[in-house]
């Protein structure tokens, strides 16, 4: 077996402008989710290099995988000028349907939430003392969200500090 090396141990600080979207990215982020993860960066940095192709014949970095990572330093002014307008950065040396083949496996890979573990997330975080609107706040969801996830766990505790409204008086 020939001798390889996973990009990961190879990180680059590459200046923003020298970053592109490609064309072929099929992954769509809702405007909630994205600010979600500007949060995420503030709060925890970049925690995870963005996947790109490096074009020699334009000294370009092309992105593969991390364009909503890419998107939040372009439209986040307090995250570019921290960041000092550089992205964390793997390059992968493959052609383009290798690439558009990898877009897809990261996307498909990331898989998504269980419901159950989710709720299971509320519960012991509203156990820990953190309010509705820290939840909310952190964890990226509306209060209706976390409304249902509480009911789901069928916990009574998770309501205590609730005010409920009388819809009608005896």
């Amino acid at each position: 077996m020939e001798s390889f090396k996973s990009p990961v141990y190879n990180v680059l600080s590459v200046p923003l402008e020298k970053i592109k979207a490609n064309d072929y990215n099929p992954n769509k982020v809702a405007p909630p989710e994205m600010k979600l993860l500007e949060l995420s960066i503030w709060e925890d940095g970049y925690t995870q290099p963005i996947v790109c192709y490096y074009d020699k014949d334009n000294d370009e970095y092309i992105v593969v995988d991390g364009f909503h990572r890419y998107t939040v330093m372009k439209t986040s002014e307090r995250i570019f000028k921290r960041e000092k307008g550089r992205m964390p950065v793997v390059v992968i040396n493959k052609e383009l349907g290798e690439r558009m083949a990898s877009t897809i496996r990261h996307n498909r890979a990331r898989g998504s939430h269980s419901l159950d573990l989710m709720s299971n997330i509320i519960a012991e975080l509203s156990e820990m003392g953190k309010s509705d609107a820290w939840i909310c706040r952190n964890i990226g969801m509306s209060a209706d969200e976390l409304l249902r996830l509480k009911q789901i766990t069928g916990l009574a505790s998770l309501f205590k500090n609730e005010e409920f409204s009388k819809s009608w008086e005896a």
